[in-house]
């Protein structure tokens, strides 16, 4: 009996990217993002619960320039993450899974993430 060489997958560069893939890679490395963001949240809560002047320095961080554009970072990932979601648990009924509507999803899923967010600190943080 001859032993065959077992098949081997195409290199990454072969592949040509799609949105969905795109898409699935941001949806991984959101779920990473949220955990670090969390961390921000449980920062904020002890000091706030700590005293008065740990809870102004914390502000002070987070209302800088920096500290404003991560808490913005932060805000489109949990929305992303969670229109992520979202879309995959459509597809798990099987719906939208055609190849023109799984394209669509995605760019919605990208575009409705920056819209939403931009609601969000419109409403809540630019107005307030």
């Amino acid at each position: 009996m001859s032993v065959r060489a077992r098949p081997t997958s195409p290199h990454l560069q072969i592949y040509r990217w799609t949105i969905t893939m795109a898409m699935s890679i941001f949806h991984r490395a959101t779920g990473i993002a949220n955990y670090a963001g969390m961390a921000l949240l449980a920062i904020w809560l002890v000091a706030a619960a700590a005293d008065q002047e740990a809870l102004n320095l914390v502000n002070l961080i987070y209302g800088s320039w920096f500290g404003q554009l991560v808490l913005f970072g932060f805000t489109w990932s949990l929305v992303h993450h969670m229109l992520g979601g979202l879309r995959h648990w459509v597809w798990d009924f099987a719906a939208m899974m055609e190849p023109g509507q799984r394209e669509l999803m995605a760019w919605a899923t990208l575009a409705a993430s920056v819209v939403i967010t931009l609601l969000i600190w419109t409403v809540f943080v630019w107005m307030a």
